[in-house]
């Protein structure tokens, strides 16, 4: 009631304020007129000025639009900037890509601290404009700037050559102080977007207002989904983002700046062109025609044509290299002498799928991930690939595809299939890593015809150790020891072929070729599995980079946090189970997006289903609370304890053995229950709270916690998140009964 009052009194002053403006003065009997000079008055000191600013609440107050609808907007533009920037920092500056969800942590701390900070500094939304261009500035002057592949040299994970520079201090402190610059001003945009809820959460009940928070997220999960259907790039991202707080600020200056912002993002678009995944530019190459994915190589749309290759004009450097890498693409197809059917998985524009079809292949089924590069083939390939009969094309995740499909194949060939993407903003797992584990493998392997093999090219310029590992991974995985053929050319490309029983290979093309063998043992080799996917981290490097990412971003939200909620003064009203369940859900989150990446495939389409599944089911949470009116959380965390124990105990490869239709419920069901008992549980503590914006912020700031724990995860592998989440519950039910005992024990004593 007291800040309903506050809110109104605020607003009778503006209104107020703005007739006495506009009044004309005239003298009244028997009284002096007393005329101000006409020129302006002085400027306040920039200090009163900022302190001014950031006090006003005049874009929330007299406007004739409900609180919801200003709550669910202010939800909708946080939601897609953050989906924004997430897309647009990791093509623009390449190493964000590998700290992926640092930018989703950076957008929890910045909401939460928007949200504690609101109900002081409304006048923060005046700044989320400002602040964005100011952020988009060196993302949109990237590569002139020097930063697309700024340097981060952590020799723990593979970063498509990055990681080989030597690591010295001053390359490291440089790229360090860069990144986290540009990571705390992303947190900066979020904090003052966050206001707008922190400043409008409390003009509704707490349960009114969540309900309209929850369908503001949702909202924005759905139209951004549809900007990555549409192949939208940066400009439509980022205008998704800015204009409702256009709207909000009704400001002109601050369409400038919004309208700054979006030419910004297609300034930096530079001729390419967009999918669900990746930024897809094309230029001529060394070779052939060169496709760029986020900025790096990806391939060559090569033409191997007779035509070319016996060119006599063609310079003869030139044409001995191609005639290499021609053998490279025809090994997988030549080797074999059954030559009828074939299965590419990561073909991109089509080289391998040409190089089937000159061996002999008569079906030749094509899968790739991403549609865009498909059609860039389709249209845009020298020796037109995708348009010979014959040819079947997929667009699918190869995991998914081997779980779906029911075909045998003469061979099942793995292209140079890498990923320059990670699987979505929750978890550190790139698109390929379910690919390449033991049970990945091995699902292909089950799709070898008798007397058939199977064929894997991958770069191995990390290091011994990376071919070490994929060599026993793969005999994990068929029970069989590759022959792995070595070539310098391509990225020192190693190809693993593995024939099946009674399988004729060509000798001729055995002896002409260059063979590695393994060094280390299997038993000293760690292989990537389902629950540790992590192909590309290296053993025994200390992880520096993260390291000192992850410190920053604690020791940021340790500073940040108690000023904001005022913990000093002791006026604050920090929420610490809310923080937990905060933490506790983002890594469940995580673990349903891994677990769903794993049983249905890591695409966009999977992933804008299983967050839209989340975010609508904590809605109906929230509705089941208001409308029966819940308020005893004891039960519902008992369930909550039973189903996340279920969610860790459960084995998530045996599902992917079930009929589609099965699958879907199980996984459901498994995935499904603990967020839903946690979206009981939640909107019960707020309402119960005596500050629920600050118990929001609370909750909003557990999901930094969640995220940097789940960089466990490269350690302890993914079921890990699932026992963190199950204990971060339980420390949550643990602090909420001693609040509820101490709470109970004051009142005695009054």
């Amino acid at each position: 009631m007291a800040a309903q009052l506050s809110c109104a009194c605020a607003q009778e002053t503006v209104i107020v304020n703005s007739f006495l403006s506009h009044m004309p003065i005239r003298p009244t009997p028997g009284h002096a007129l007393c005329l101000a000079p006409r020129h302006r008055p002085p400027d306040p000191p920039q200090g009163i000025a900022l302190t001014s600013l950031l006090a006003r609440s005049a874009w929330a107050d007299g406007r004739r639009v409900s609180p919801g609808l200003m709550i669910g907007l202010a939800t909708f533009g946080i939601l897609a900037l953050e989906l924004a920037l997430i897309r647009w920092t990791s093509s623009q500056i390449r190493v964000f890509a590998y700290f992926n969800n640092l930018v989703l942590i950076g957008t929890f701390l910045g909401m939460g601290l928007g949200v504690a900070l609101g109900r002081r500094w409304p006048g923060l939304v005046y700044l989320v404009l400002p602040a964005l261009l100011v952020v988009a500035l060196p993302l949109a002057f990237s590569d002139s700037l020097g930063l697309v592949h700024l340097r981060f040299p952590d020799r723990s994970v593979s970063l498509w050559g990055i990681e080989r520079f030597d690591a010295d201090g001053w390359t490291f402190t440089r790229s360090l102080a860069i990144f986290l610059s540009l990571f705390t001003g992303l947190v900066a945009v979020f904090t003052c977007a966050g206001a707008a809820l922190g400043h409008l959460f409390p003009r509704l009940p707490a349960l009114k207002a969540y309900n309209a928070d929850l369908v503001g997220s949702l909202a924005g999960v759905l139209v951004f989904s549809l900007a990555a259907w549409l192949h939208a790039g940066p400009a439509v991202w980022l205008a998704l983002g800015a204009l409702p707080f256009v709207w909000l600020t009704c400001g002109r200056i601050d369409a400038v700046l919004a309208v700054g912002v979006i030419a910004l993002g297609q300034y930096s678009v530079q001729g390419a062109v967009f999918s669900p995944y990746n930024r897809i530019a094309m230029q001529p190459g060394a070779m052939s025609l060169e496709l760029e994915v986020n900025r790096d190589f990806h391939q060559y749309l090569h033409d191997f044509s007779s035509a070319r290759l016996d060119n006599p004009s063609l310079n003869p450097a030139l044409g001995a290299l191609l005639h290499d890498v021609a053998r490279l693409y025809a090994l997988p197809f030549t080797i074999n002498t059954q030559r009828t059917s074939a299965v590419v998985v990561g073909a991109g524009t089509g080289n391998d799928v040409q190089a089937a079809l000159r061996a002999g292949y008569r079906q030749v089924t094509s899968v790739d991930i991403d549609p865009r590069i498909i059609e860039i083939g389709r249209q845009s390939h020298p020796e037109h690939p995708y348009s010979q009969p014959g040819v079947r094309t997929v667009v699918d995740d190869a995991r998914s595809f081997f779980g779906s499909d029911q075909g045998a194949y003469d061979v099942v060939c793995f292209g140079l299939l890498d990923s320059h993407a990670m699987t979505s903003a929750m978890s550190t797992l790139r698109l390929d890593n379910y690919v390449y584990t033991e049970e990945g493998i091995r699902a292909a392997w089950q799709h070898v015809a008798p007397g058939g093999h199977l064929s894997l090219a991958i770069s191995c310029n990390a290091g011994r150790w990376f071919f070490e590992r994929l060599y026993w991974t793969v005999t994990r995985a068929t029970g069989r020891e590759p022959i792995a053929f070595y070539s310098p050319l391509h990225s020192s490309t190693v190809t693993f072929v593995v024939p099946r029983q009674g399988a004729a290979l060509v000798l001729a093309e055995i002896k002409s070729r260059q063979q590695i063998p393994p060094s280390a043992s299997q038993e000293s080799t760690l292989t990537p599995s389902d629950d540790w996917p992590f192909l590309y981290v290296r053993p025994g490097a200390f992880p520096w980079g993260y390291a000192a990412v992850l410190s920053f971003v604690l020791l940021l939200a340790g500073v940040t946090v108690p000023w904001a909620f005022e913990m000093r003064r002791g006026t604050g009203a920090f929420d610490g189970p809310l923080f937990l369940m905060g933490a506790a859900f983002l890594l469940i989150e995580t673990r349903g997006v891994t677990s769903m990446s794993l049983l249905f495939g890591s695409t966009w389409i999977v992933n804008a289903v299983i967050f839209s599944g989340i975010l609508l089911m904590v809605l109906l949470a929230n509705l089941v609370v208001q409308r029966w009116d819940l308020r005893r959380p004891l039960p519902w965390f008992i369930g909550l304890f039973a189903a996340m124990a279920l969610l860790y105990l459960f084995p998530v490869s045996w599902m992917q053995s079930l009929p589609l239709g099965s699958r879907v419920l199980l996984a459901g069901l498994i995935t499904g229950l603990p967020v839903g008992f946690a979206g009981l549980i939640v909107p019960m503590l707020l309402a119960r709270s005596t500050q629920p914006t600050a118990a929001l912020g609370s909750n909003l700031l557990g999901a930094v916690l969640g995220g940097c724990l789940e960089y466990y995860s490269m350690l302890g592998g993914l079921k890990s998140t699932a026992l963190m989440a199950l204990i971060l519950y339980l420390t949550a039910f643990v602090w909420m009964r001693r609040l509820g005992s101490s709470q109970r024990g004051q009142a005695a004593r009054c």
